[in-house]
Formats: structure tokens, sequence, C-alpha cells
């Protein structure tokens, strides 16, 4: 529903430096729309770049009426929180925007286009865009993709939220700054949100999640040199469903494993430790060739999330999962994505 015309402001509140701000962040970072203000009342007044280190000089506001003066024509909301639901002290802000005669782009689980607050606020061209919706004419998944000759690599996790989708762009986007034919999978809310098409997988039903990345794989097979699969969840949380339909749909290539540095526990549950990353690695690997039935993928990079240290602290985290994998590891934010791109090269 969005095309790059459109001028965005981004319901963040809490978000800018609280855990479910990712999807804001990632439009802030990826989106090539305007985007006008930021809307956070915790960070109201302060600086962007320097909260985020994302270089862009978007102003944050305390409201979706302060942002009005900024002419959004688009509020999107780039909070993700657990769960998927909006909390209920801002959906208050949701109506103040309608009602303003502003777009909506959802991409939580509740469905606003036809919410019975919201509907009769439309008017006109004016939108809602639902996208967790699950795309229509699925089936399950077969485990053709292995027979793709194109290179497909996932990114998996240690945890949710830890910058998969993050590390699938910058590599998207290093192998377009050099003339490779690469297409970038999205298979989240934001991802879709920045690319413009993709599978809110944990919208479509689980009998035919992996049908659903696989018929999305071959369709961008037939211009692809390299597809870049955004991971989603992690095999080491309790509550995620969506990585093992990714690993069977894509059936991958490359692996590239997506680490928070210095995490030790799910964040969401602190009570289930993260298993040292070598045990990470050969439990996805496992999983993902199935005893042989499978792609034999291998994890051949780590990349590793820095954003919360210095830049010695961060050499010094990269330098440390490398000795404790013997793996390349970078984080692709702060330092490019050659490392991994150069891995996969590597393992052929």
């Amino acid at each position: 529903m969005l095309t790059p015309e459109n001028r965005l402001a981004i319901l963040m509140h809490g978000g800018i430096r609280g855990q479910f701000g990712k999807t804001g962040l990632g439009l802030l970072r990826y989106s090539r729309n305007p985007i006008v203000a930021v809307i956070d009342h915790e960070c109201a007044g302060e600086s962007l770049p320097e909260l985020t280190g994302i270089p862009r000089a978007v102003p944050i506001v305390a409201s979706v009426q302060e942002a009005l003066a900024y002419q959004p024509d688009t509020l999107v909301i780039g909070i993700a929180p657990s769960g998927g639901q909006l909390p209920p002290e801002q959906w208050q802000e949701v109506r103040v925007a309608v009602m303003a005669g502003l777009n909506l782009v959802n991409g939580l689980h509740t469905r606003m286009a036809d919410h019975p607050d919201l509907q009769p606020l439309l008017h006109g061209c004016q939108w809602i865009w639902d996208v967790r919706q699950e795309p229509p004419n699925l089936s399950i998944g077969t485990g053709k993709a292995r027979h793709l000759p194109c290179t497909r690599v996932l990114t998996v996790g240690t945890d949710m939220a830890v910058g998969k989708m993050t590390v699938s762009l910058e590599m998207h986007r290093a192998c377009l700054a050099i003339g490779m034919r690469s297409r970038f999978l999205a298979t989240g809310q934001t991802g879709i949100m920045i690319e413009g098409t993709g599978i809110p997988l944990d919208a479509v039903r689980v009998d035919y999640a992996s049908g659903a990345v696989e018929q999305f794989v071959c369709e961008l097979a037939q211009d692809a040199d390299i597809i870049h699969i955004e991971g989603q969840g992690a095999l080491t949380n309790p509550a995620s469903t969506a990585t093992l339909p990714l690993l069977r749909g894509a059936q991958p290539t490359h692996l590239i494993l997506v680490h928070r540095a210095g995490q030790t526990h799910i964040r969401t549950f602190p009570d289930v430790p993260i298993a040292p990353l070598p045990e990470v690695i050969r439990i996805y690997e496992q999983v993902a060739a199935m005893g042989g039935a499978f792609y034999p993928s291998k994890v051949v990079a780590i990349a590793l999330n820095t954003a919360h240290l210095s830049e010695d602290e961060a050499h010094a985290a990269i330098a440390q999962a490398e000795d404790e994998t013997g793996l390349p590891c970078t984080d692709p934010v702060r330092f490019g994505a050659g490392r991994l791109l150069q891995a996969i090269k590597d393992e052929g």
C-alpha cells in the first residue's frame, strides 16, 4: 500500500530506548520513504542520531498531534511488542491520526482496516494497511527449493529481535553494490514495509508456513543469483514458531548466525539460557539437514549485534566470537557485510 512518496510519521512511544522499537528503527535505517517525525514521549526533543546511531535527522515529538505540524500523510505503528498487540494507551494516538486524515500502516496482529472504532473515520482515498495478513493460494511445503541453482542465505538467531532482518538487508545491499542479482525475502512486518512485499510468516497458518516460504523463494529464484531470506525467531526461544518453516521452505545453502554480544539468556524468558555458540551452530546445522534428508546447510559466519558496545568493546566481542566458533565474525552495520559475503563465497 505504501508508495515511495508517502510521508511517514512513526509511532514509537517507549520504542527508541526500549526493546520493542525494532519496526520503527528498521524503517528509520532502511526505508526509502521520507520520514518526517518520530513519536516517542520518552525521547521528545532529543537527537535521533545520537540516541540510535542512525544518520537520519528526524525530529522526535511527544504526540501524534505534534507530529501533524510536519505534514505526514501516513502513520506507521513502529513498535512490535511481545504478542503483537497495541498497548491500550496508544490506541487514542491511532484514532487522532486517522481522524486527521492520515493513512495507517499496521504491523500488529490486531486488524485495524475493518475495526469498528476506525473504519467509520476513513474518508475518500484514505487507507489502512494491515501488514500481517496471510497471502492467498498457499500450499504445503515439499522441500523442492533444495533443487534451485541459486544461493540461498538464511539468517538464524540465538533469540528473537537480535538483528536478523538487519543482517539480511545489509548483505543484500552489499551484493547489489557489487552488481549481483540479489533479492531480499521479507518474512516479518518491518521487512515487508521496507521491501513492499514478502510473507508475514507469523500470520500464516502453521500447515502452510513452509509452503509459503517455498513459494516465494522459488518465485524470487527466477531472476536471482542469491536470495537473502530474513530469519524469524530462534530455535532457542520457547515462544518461536517461525524458524523451522524457514529452514524447510527456503532449504538454505548457507546460514548466518546472528547474536547480540554478551547475551546469555532469552530476553523475555530470563530463566532460559542461550547455549554456547558452537552448540547453537551444531543444532541449527543438524535441524537444517535432518540427517541428510534436506540441504546440508552450514553456518558460515557470525553476525554480531554490538549496538550497545563501544567500538573497542565491539572489536573485542567480535574477536571472542571468532575464537569461540572458529568462524569469521563481524557487525555488518558498523563494519560492513564484506566478511559475511566472503564467508559465503568461500564455502561455495
